[in-house]
């Protein structure tokens, strides 16, 4: 368990300022197992078993009010949502008793029997607690039949906010285990602890003000109170993580340091949170005032002293590797042209220079120069027309309802083959894919006629992009060669081989608007300049004269092998982020030329993808949207993180991924994300929501690849048998 200075003095905080206990009295009956209650200004709970005490938290000098009429010992309480009138409800074993306190406090008491009881949910989840430390998450919303959202194990939750705290230097290493209730056992002995769940709370983080939370927005976070026997948590429910941590015995000035049970309620006057507490042995009864802001605040990230965007929002500097990349293409850039001028006019003259010899004609022009004028006619017309038709494109409609109708099916290959992944080309109209069996393959846009075929790799391709302007397409295989295609001919036009890199290529793709190929092999990622020779000469065809360079190679923090690499190349961005399999994301600014964050404990295990929020350009969104990004891992879902905060905002798990690695994938408008899953079905969530709102199926294997179409309302599927499915919009 950290020490109380580690956990609340990073930013600030006082422990005096956190929690303070305002009433203490001690039942001679043991309420450890009674659900208790509290209002705005009072707490209700049992006193010597068969009496209902109430205490005033607004005039604490008010005589302690009793109200006797059980003569079972009561159970459970709990206040009505009305301030006028004011009512209570206890429960016995023998009554449950509707308590009227305005009367109580003037009259005669009087009690008649409750008629019935009812649930206000203010958000569209319901989330409950079971004693051995899981909480379950149901939605509400229409037409989802109470589909559970999450299961989450608090034990677990607080640890891992812990961990994430120590690896993030917020606090120090603690000496012995983080879990309270193991002090007490003797060396060598270990038991499974779990956190019991006392009570559930709203906590209405809008009441605090937002310099206040830090960086945990209080305008789309909705969270809750989770009341313990060792703590009080204040848990996400968006991102199904634990935003801050209240263990009772890190505070000397309590009474009670293990709960037995507990009731919460939020003050509006003040900002400040009532908690009643019922010790565990004892007969001991405790008011507590929390204040959320403290709490909150000393417990966030501090804010970063650079503010990150994947936008570039400032020039290239001098000592970057893109600005010395870019400046050595210009300055040999020229020397180049001209020796390409120069053999062009050699190339085009003949042997025989005298007027009055004729030439046989053997170094002359190819005769198909005779028919270039035509031949350019013709090319140039097919593509003015895809540019014509391209811009007559609708844009893509913002609007738009979820691509949910089963379209054409192909097989990738005769046999079943394995679909390694999938992208669309900027314009969408051609589909790119590696597969298992070493090959390439790019179909049509609709998934139908022949689709090309690039050959050469050795190993399973499993990884392929277009450039931006979509003239090439790169591939990367197990086989640890990297190949650049010309996409018009399925030729060959550049090969980087097994002999460049010290371990297999695992992510490759263009980057900076096609001035760059950035890859990653082992513990780092290579940022490399490229030539593509378009000159061809029959006679020395077989030598490739297009080439590569190196400009910088970055490793990740403590030197572990990369899983993802991701990068935007359809606008100038300075940001690639890395994944390593120490279940990290690491930001890297290469206009700085350096690691600029790390995000610790980002997975329960490595992340096998990252993808960016990177739009289309048939779309545009709010600036800031770039900055959202998906990461993947076999067994926890899929998060959705803002590189401004490095916070996950949103976590989704409602699709099973349990032993292979399913793609995800942003829709071009940015308010869907779509993911394969291993019951053959495809998930679709919308960003406001962690349940999924549509389940794809008529896959006939695990989904192991989606993409969106960038132009239409459009999604493809790959499955794990070789087969490709196209969705489309109603």
């Amino acid at each position: 368990m950290e020490n109380p200075q580690d956990i609340f003095s990073s930013n600030g905080g006082c422990l005096s300022d956190i929690v303070i206990e305002k009433y203490l009295v001690e039942s001679k009956e043991s309420v450890s197992h009674v659900q208790l209650a509290c209002s705005m200004q009072d707490c209700a709970f049992p006193l010597d078993g068969t009496e209902l005490c109430i205490w005033n938290t607004k005039d604490p000098s008010r005589q302690l009010l009793i109200l006797r009429g059980h003569h079972q010992p009561i159970t459970a309480m709990a206040f009505g949502n009305k301030v006028n009138p004011l009512l209570i409800c206890s429960a016995s074993l023998d009554y449950v008793i509707m308590w009227n306190l305005d009367e109580c406090r003037e009259k005669v008491l009087q009690a008649y029997p409750l008629l019935s009881l009812f649930i206000d949910a203010e958000s569209r989840q319901l989330v409950t607690g079971c004693a051995d430390g899981q909480l379950w998450i149901f939605s509400l919303m229409d037409g989802h039949h109470y589909r559970r959202v999450a299961r989450v194990d608090l034990r677990k939750k607080t640890e891992t906010f812990s961990t994430r705290r120590v690896k993030s230097g917020l606090c120090s290493q603690p000496e012995e285990s983080q879990l309270p209730s193991t002090s007490a056992l003797g060396k060598g002995e270990q038991v499974e602890v779990t956190f019991p769940v006392l009570r559930l709370a709203p906590c209405d983080l809008s009441l605090i003000p937002n310099s206040a939370c830090g960086c945990l927005s209080s305008e789309n976070t909705r969270c809750v109170w989770i009341g313990s026997s060792v703590g009080l948590f204040v848990f996400n429910l968006a991102n199904l993580e634990v935003e801050a941590a209240l263990y009772y015995k890190d505070f000397q000035s309590l009474s009670i340091l293990l709960a037995g049970s507990c009731a919460l309620r939020n003050r509006t006057a003040d900002q400040k949170v009532l908690c009643l507490l019922a010790s565990l042995f004892g007969g001991k009864i405790a008011v507590l005032e929390i204040n959320p802001a403290a709490l909150v605040t000393a417990q966030q990230c501090p804010s970063m002293g650079q503010s990150l965007s994947v936008p570039a929002s400032s020039c290239v500097l001098p000592t970057s590797p893109l600005y010395l990349g870019i400046a050595k293409e210009k300055s040999t850039k020229a020397a180049s042209e001209q020796r390409c001028a120069a053999r062009n006019v050699v190339k085009d003259q003949r042997l025989v220079f005298h007027s009055k010899v004729r030439s046989s004609g053997y170094a002359s022009a190819p005769h198909v120069t005779m028919f270039s004028p035509k031949t350019n006619i013709k090319s140039e017309g097919k593509g003015s027309s895809r540019s014509r038709s391209s811009c007559a494109r609708e844009a893509y409609p913002v609007e738009c309802a979820v691509p949910t109708k089963p379209g054409p099916q192909v097989a990738a290959a005769p046999t079943c083959t394995r679909v390694c992944c999938i992208q669309y080309s900027g314009n969408g109209q051609w589909l790119a894919c590696g597969l298992a069996n070493h090959l390439s393959l790019v179909f049509d846009a609709s998934l139908t006629g022949t689709s090309a075929v690039f050959s050469g790799h050795d190993g399973a391709v499993n990884a392929v992009c277009w450039s931006q302007d979509r003239r090439w397409l790169l591939s990367a295989a197990r086989d640890g060669t990297l190949r650049v295609w010309s996409a018009r001919g399925a030729e060959l036009a550049l090969l980087l081989g097994k002999d460049m890199f010290s371990k297999p290529i695992q992510s490759a793709q263009f980057y900076y608007i096609d001035a760059f190929i950035l890859l990653s092999s082992g513990p780092e990622f290579q940022l490399l300049r490229y030539h593509i020779d378009t000159c061809k000469d029959e006679i020395k065809r077989y030598k490739q004269k297009s080439k590569s360079k190196l400009i910088c190679r970055l490793s990740t923090t403590g030197a572990v092998d990369m899983t993802s690499l991701s990068a935007v190349n359809d606008f100038y961005s300075h940001i690639v982020l890395a994944a390593g399999r120490n279940r990290t994301v690491e930001v890297f600014d290469l206009n700085a030329g350096c690691s600029a964050a790390v995000i610790v404990e980002a997975h329960s295990r490595p992340v096998h993808q990252i993808c960016q929020n990177k739009g289309s350009s048939f779309t545009t969104q709010q600036p800031q949207a770039y900055n959202l990004f998906l990461t993947t891992a076999v067994g926890d879902g899929m998060r959705l993180w803002d590189l401004r905060t490095l916070r996950c905002e949103r976590h989704f798990e409602g699709h099973p991924t349990r032993g292979y690695p399913c793609g995800i994938a942003f829709s071009p408008c940015g308010r869907f994300a779509a993911c394969g899953a291993e019951d053959r079905h495809a998930y679709v969530y919308e960003m406001g929501s962690s349940t999924f709102s549509h389940r794809l199926a008529g896959h006939t294997d695990t989904v192991t690849g989606v993409a969106f179409n960038p132009s239409a309302p459009q999604l493809a599927t790959a499955t794990l048998d070789g087969k490709l499915q196209l969705f489309l919009a109603e």
